[in-house]
């Protein structure tokens, strides 16, 4: 066979090669490449061709190599992988193999992915360099809070995958740590403990997910192994069985609340929050930002805390939650109230008091926190035995009201600050068995009678 010949049937191999299936492809590649390697070496051993062909015949890629101290006989290849961005040069990469078979597979691997721009060079970077470049990343787009949230977020797997290289990270290596961290995931002290709820391991996974994809596109992985990796819908029903819903306050709640805080310093501001305005809205508040003479305030800045010990004071959470809302009679009158005691306040202290321009302040000028008034309010409803409830469901048992009584649902979202009403309707809308008592009387109509109704 001539070296042209030989060329020729490389082609035809190429070509049968393109039309197979990905899988045989990936399969026979090696055996057809290796075929015309031996007989192109043939050529070049005298067999019909010219001492000028011979200088274009290639060299076998897969060496044989002297056997090693133990008598082990091995295969290794060199093959190009392109140019390394970074710094120009020419990037090689060298496999060695037990076995010829394996060296012929792999090598036919990896010439196919380079060819298809599939191919991803090995790193040595590990989950937790990963995780640390992803989060600096995304640092430029999101609030401190935020990311704040994300790392601990994120902590909760690095534990268990934060050793591994990212390339050999598996599905099985992601699920391992799942079921763990539904056990034992929660840390006391140091160490693991108690089960982790399914919402906190379901956002650790979104969020392992969202930096393995990140992963793909940089090309530094393949596939993202976390990416089928779901939580068992037993876990999530045993959940939901040991989870207790603190369902917000009713009517009736939120008006004995009313009536018992109403000689409170800090009226106002828990009117505020049953308003619907978040407590971060309600500490951010300045009283710049309120305008007696027009009953109105605007919500365009927020007093919140990482962690429960840092302040962090910033803008709303989204361009919808900037708003303007009007003030309700009794609100408007608290805020009235409030001002005045705090002007009295400042003239007793004089220069001792600290003039720091928000509406929710202590006795001494100086802005409360998130933690001290959810602390406030705690108290009062221990004073007054109504059930404990998250400063934060005020929010839910204001936006609920305003929904069933007719409230349109454009103006129910701005209220709440959200850009879709959607928003509002799936996490704050939430009607209690006294709410849906005129659906219980409408059906009524459909029964024919009134049988069995006082």
């Amino acid at each position: 066979m001539t070296i042209l010949e030989a060329r020729l049937r490389a082609r035809l191999c190429l070509a049968v090669e393109l039309r197979e299936p990905a899988g045989a492809a990936l399969r026979h590649g090696a055996e057809r490449r290796w075929s015309v390697a031996n007989q192109m070496s043939q050529c070049q051993a005298g067999v019909g061709h010219t001492q000028k062909e011979s200088e274009y015949l290639l060299s076998d890629p897969i060496k044989k190599l002297p056997p090693n101290s133990k008598g082990q006989v091995r295969y290794r290849f060199v093959v190009d992988v392109g140019v390394d961005p970074a710094t120009g040069k020419r990037r090689q990469l060298t496999r060695t193999f037990a076995t010829l078979k394996e060296a012929k597979v792999e090598y036919a691997r990896i010439t196919n992915r380079h060819q298809e721009g599939t191919f991803v060079p090995p790193k040595q970077i590990t989950v937790n360099e990963w995780l640390d470049r992803w989060l600096a990343m995304k640092a430029d787009d999101l609030e401190e809070t935020t990311i704040y949230n994300y790392r601990i977020t994120l902590d909760r797997v690095r534990g268990k995958l934060g050793h591994i290289r990212l390339q050999e990270l598996t599905e099985e290596d992601v699920e391992e740590w799942m079921h763990w961290a539904l056990r034992y995931g929660r840390a006391r002290g140091g160490k693991a403990g108690t089960p982790l709820g399914v919402t906190s391991v379901e956002m650790s996974l979104a969020r392992f997910k969202d930096a393995l994809n990140r992963a793909v596109t940089r090309r530094l992985l393949t596939m993202n192994a976390a990416q089928h990796v779901k939580i068992p819908r037993r876990a999530r029903k045993e959940d939901r069985k040991k989870k207790q819903e603190v369902k917000p306050w009713n009517v009736q709640e939120v008006q004995m609340f009313i009536h018992g805080v109403r000689t409170e310093r800090l009226y106002a501001p828990l009117l505020l929050s049953l308003m619907g305005l978040r407590p971060a809205e309600v500490c951010g508040l300045r009283w710049e930002d309120v305008d007696l003479d027009s009953a109105t305030i605007t919500i365009a800045n927020t007093r919140t805390m990482m962690g429960n010990r840092y302040v962090v004071e910033k803008d709303t959470k989204s361009m919808a939650g900037e708003r303007d809302l009007p003030l309700p009679g009794p609100v408007l009158m608290a805020l009235r109230t409030f001002k005045a005691l705090q002007a009295k306040e400042k003239l007793v202290l004089g220069e001792a008091y600290s003039d720091s321009g928000y509406v929710v302040v202590h006795e001494t000028g100086e802005a409360f926190t998130i933690k001290q008034l959810r602390r406030r309010a705690y108290r009062l409803m221990e004073v007054l035995g109504l059930r404990r409830v998250r400063l934060y469901d005020a929010r839910a048992s204001c936006l609920t009201f305003l929904a069933n009584n007719g409230v349109p649902d454009h103006i129910l979202a701005r209220w709440a600050g959200h850009t879709n009403v959607k928003t509002t309707k799936k996490w704050y809308v939430k009607p209690d068995v006294e709410d849906l008592r005129e659906a219980a009387t409408t059906w009524d109509g459909l029964h024919g009678e009134a049988e069995g109704r006082a």
